[in-house]
């Protein structure tokens, strides 16, 4: 194995709050049902298909139209309230395993679904960090399709098999898979059958090599 691709949000860095609190301001404003259950549905999903997930439980339809002026709304939202992240929110154990990969000769990519994926890499101090930067700005499909890994592999020059996918969503462990990938789940994709290797803090990472 010659490289990891890491998630972001859930694995490096938590900004699921702040998800969770735009969603929920959307949420109210049409009168719709939505709780921090219905908000796990959306761990690696896009922009598109979580507001999709969301109308499930909505009394009227909208059109096309009407789904980008809410999806937009929650971004703006999201990226205000991301105004508030500092070096301070990654996550606990991950620059000391992130150093220690790069000091075996590990290549480090991002795989994420986010278009706001630069935006939380700056605000946390990893501008410029990794080998690679796959995300939502050069993706077509969103996780379990496999797209968002498979680029970063490609940026690597990597093949998929010669590559660790670490992840803390269902979705996300679905589209390493698919993609052909190993991969290493935490959070909530610790227990999940199609877990390769379950962690439990991002540290036992180096264990495995």
């Amino acid at each position: 194995m010659k490289a990891f691709i890491f998630d972001l949000d859930g694995v490096l860095v938590s900004t699921d709050k702040y998800h969770y609190q735009a969603w929920k301001k959307i949420a109210d404003k049409e009168g719709i049902y939505f709780d921090e259950k219905i908000n796990d549905r959306l761990r690696g999903v896009s922009r598109m298909d979580s507001l999709e997930i969301i109308l499930e439980r909505a009394e009227k339809q909208y059109t096309e139209e009407e789904k980008l002026a809410l999806a937009t709304e929650k971004n703006d939202l999201y990226r205000d309230l991301l105004k508030n992240l500092t070096p301070a929110d990654r996550l606990a154990g991950v620059t000391e395993t992130l150093e220690k990969l790069k000091e075996k000769g590990y290549l480090l990519a991002i795989g994420s679904s986010s278009r706001n994926t630069p935006v939380i890499l700056s605000k946390i101090g990893y501008d410029g960090y990794f080998d690679a930067v796959s995300d939502g700005n050069n993706i077509t499909k969103s996780k379990p399709d496999p797209e968002v890994f498979e680029k970063a592999a490609e940026m690597l020059s990597l093949p998929a098999k010669e590559c660790f996918v670490v992840e803390d969503s269902l979705a996300g462990i679905d589209a390493a898979k698919a993609g052909g990938f190993k991969a290493i789940g935490i959070g909530g994709a610790a227990i999940y059958a199609k877990t390769d290797y379950p962690i439990n803090a991002i540290t036992d990472i180096l264990k495995l090599i």
